[in-house]
């Protein structure tokens, strides 16, 4: 019964503090994501992490990416290409090396260093995702851009780990990794061209109700379970899954009845579990290396990818709100952390500090990427009429 209670919870507070951030100029998934720090252990302790309500968690991401890929335009992402690889690439190389630069400083030995470096380089879109849909960003050129950016961020980052855990002494056959992303890419391209439509017009007629919705989610659940297991990140198998399904006549169906699901319980779990996970235990005799991995895993990042951008002839404020977008580390880092920690690449102590960096990352990039775009859309607004 406990469960029901903290459900009631969460979705009472995730819509009213997201009325409040939207009221106050802010995107709403910026409060979503405080008042999930407010309700949990650190404060209130009115909702605590479980394990049922993690799995309500990432059902949550996988719908949001699950819609995030329904609303691509695709000719928009295939233009993007060269854009999404100078600013994924881009958006790795300089947390790599600073972060690298930063453990040195710490007195970590090379691989922990390394480690640490490939941690920063990590990339959560997840919350960006939901700060596109508020800006109407989705299908621009700058949003198809940051998703393109975050599938080549994740398949790079988690390559050069196998790469760094195989030296380091772990059993991780290299060759393995890549064979098992090209086969999960190969085969999730060629099953939304053949596959996707024929299960959909399969399941379409069936004389029980809501066929093409259970088709779909199916689809996207098979997409996500198989990405997990291939050591692709599930969000990206949901998001290929909603490409998949954008392409077919079923989209507009599919969509609309996802985010009635999504919208209404799974993803302000996903976003509230965020905050509920903090924990501020240890904080102040840590707090000056806290900010500055903050600070570094903001400003390498921003930069990075906006000088990515840059590259691609995108101006200067839509180069940062794309630099911003991928900010957020989210569940990703996290992971990697995890990764870390079980290898002792990491103690227990910096684990702890970087749940809080990884935290701060993800509250700041909604009203960073608002700030960037906003002022690139008045600037573009002023240029027309001058």
């Amino acid at each position: 019964m406990e469960l029901l209670f903290q459900l009631a919870v969460i979705l009472i507070a995730s819509k009213v503090a997201g009325d409040i951030s939207v009221r106050l100029g802010q995107p709403s998934v910026l409060g979503k994501l405080l008042v999930g720090i407010l309700l949990g252990p650190a404060v209130l302790g009115l909702v605590h992490e479980t394990t049922t309500l993690e799995q309500l968690s990432q059902i949550g991401v996988i719908l949001l990416m699950f819609i995030a890929g329904m609303e691509t335009d695709l000719d928009e992402f295939r233009r993007s290409g060269k854009a999404a690889t100078f600013v994924g690439l881009n958006g790795i190389i300089v947390p790599l090396l600073v972060g690298y630069l930063a453990g040195i400083v710490m007195n970590m030995s090379t691989f922990e260093a390394v480690f640490l470096g490939l941690l920063l380089s990590a990339t959560s879109v997840s919350i960006s995702v939901q700060a596109l849909k508020e800006l109407n960003k989705m299908q621009s050129k700058e949003g198809a851009t940051i998703l393109g950016a975050a599938v080549i961020d994740d398949v790079v980052v988690i390559i050069a780990l196998a790469f760094l855990m195989s030296m380091a002494g772990d059993d991780v056959n290299l060759t393995m990794v890549i064979v098992k992303k090209v086969l999960f890419f190969a085969g999730a391209i060629l099953a939304a061209w053949k596959l996707v439509p024929w299960v959909l017009k399969k399941f379409a007629p069936l004389k029980v109700t809501e066929t093409v919705i259970t088709a779909a989610l199916i689809i996207c659940f098979l997409y996500a379970y198989l990405a997990e297991v291939t050591g692709v990140a599930a969000i990206i198998g949901a998001y290929i899954a909603g490409v998949a399904i954008s392409m077919t006549d079923f989209k507009r169906e599919v969509l609309e009845k996802v985010e009635t699901i999504g919208y209404s319980i799974f993803v302000p779990v996903f976003f509230t579990s965020i905050g509920v996970k903090a924990s501020f235990e240890g904080i102040t005799q840590n707090l000056g290396l806290i900010v500055i991995l903050s600070v570094i895993a903001i400003l390498t990042k921003l930069i990075g990818a906006a000088l990515g951008a840059k590259m691609a002839r995108f101006s200067w404020n839509s180069s940062l709100g794309i630099g911003a977008a991928m900010v957020s580390r989210g569940e990703v880092a996290l992971i990697l952390a995890t990764i870390g920690l079980d290898s002792k690449l990491i103690s227990q102590e910096l684990f702890s500090i970087l749940v809080i960096v990884v935290l701060v990352t993800t509250i700041v990039t909604p009203p960073m990427m608002k700030f960037f775009f906003q002022r690139g859309d008045k600037q573009e607004k002023i240029e027309s009429i001058a």
